[in-house]
């Protein structure tokens, strides 16, 4: 399905397809106790039922403590206004203390350090900390961001830290775009150039009305040697369409169902 295995990234070893539990794990019991994406109970959850991968995102706090949050506000998950760059780290936690628990990039990667992360660089402020954080784990990290500025910032400064390899990594929206508009027009060449330096491109199934996961754009990212993780995916059915026509690994709310699912294929299989 991919390139050999030689020329992958070891954050892509063993064989696809994944399972990436986008932030973490709730399940209704979980929520029905007040558990929230990104805290610390929703990474154990994930972990507790399989997932080698958890996909999260980052942002800074006002004391320069990076933090697994989606949101740039406390809005949708405290109902607080205030935004995650201007709250100090104790205050977050003490926030967190009955929804999960808070949980900074560092805790994350030290308390599960059998899981592998994709981290989403929300915030320019974060790039330089989450670079630094992970150049000890670049082995099990991926890094990508919507702006590409900001994904190669954190690649560098995990470099700057002492990282013995780079971390993998997938592209930010603009160069998606250009990538989906290369195959629609059938430009091999520049096709196989843009994925150079990428380990896995990580799209939605559409943007809006446009077609982004299609099989052309596929059969373009595996001749390069670079995967396709589809987000995010929480149907079942839409699981196995989408592994029918050869995506790599699918990032979900639903990490239970999906292992389950990928689990069952591959027994079929065998």
């Amino acid at each position: 399905m991919n390139a050999p295995s030689a020329s992958r990234h070891p954050y892509l070893s063993p064989d696809a397809p994944r399972v990436l539990a986008h932030r973490g794990l709730v399940t209704e019991d979980a929520a029905a106790q007040g558990v929230v994406e990104n805290s610390f109970a929703a990474v154990a959850e994930a972990h507790a039922a399989g997932a080698a991968y958890v996909e999260s995102d980052c942002h800074v706090t006002a004391d320069g403590e990076v933090v697994l949050f989606h949101d740039d506000d406390l809005q949708r998950v405290a109902g607080d206004a205030r935004r995650i760059a201007d709250v100090r780290l104790h205050e977050l936690e003490e926030l967190m203390a009955g929804r999960g628990g808070l949980v900074t990039l560092g805790q994350a990667l030290e308390a599960f350090p059998d899981v592998r992360f994709n981290l989403d660089v929300k915030a320019e402020a974060a790039a330089e900390g989450v670079g630094r954080l992970v150049a000890p784990h670049a082995h099990r990290v991926l890094v990508t961001s919507f702006s590409d500025e900001r994904r190669r910032a954190a690649l560098a400064a995990a470099f700057a830290a002492g990282a013995e390899i780079r971390p993998a990594t997938s592209p930010g929206s603009a160069t998606v775009a250009r990538l989906v508009a290369l195959v629609a027009l059938r430009q091999g060449r520049r096709v196989k150039a843009a994925l150079e330096g990428l380990d896995a491109l990580q799209v939605p199934e559409r943007q809006g009305p446009l077609p982004v996961a299609t099989r052309g754009l596929i059969r373009a990212a595996h001749a390069a040697g670079v995967e396709v993780h589809v987000w995010t995916v929480n149907d079942e059915a839409d699981m196995q369409r989408l592994l029918d026509r050869g995506v790599d690994g699918l990032v979900t709310d639903r990490a239970d169902t999906a292992l389950a699912l990928v689990n069952d294929r591959r027994t079929s299989a065998d």
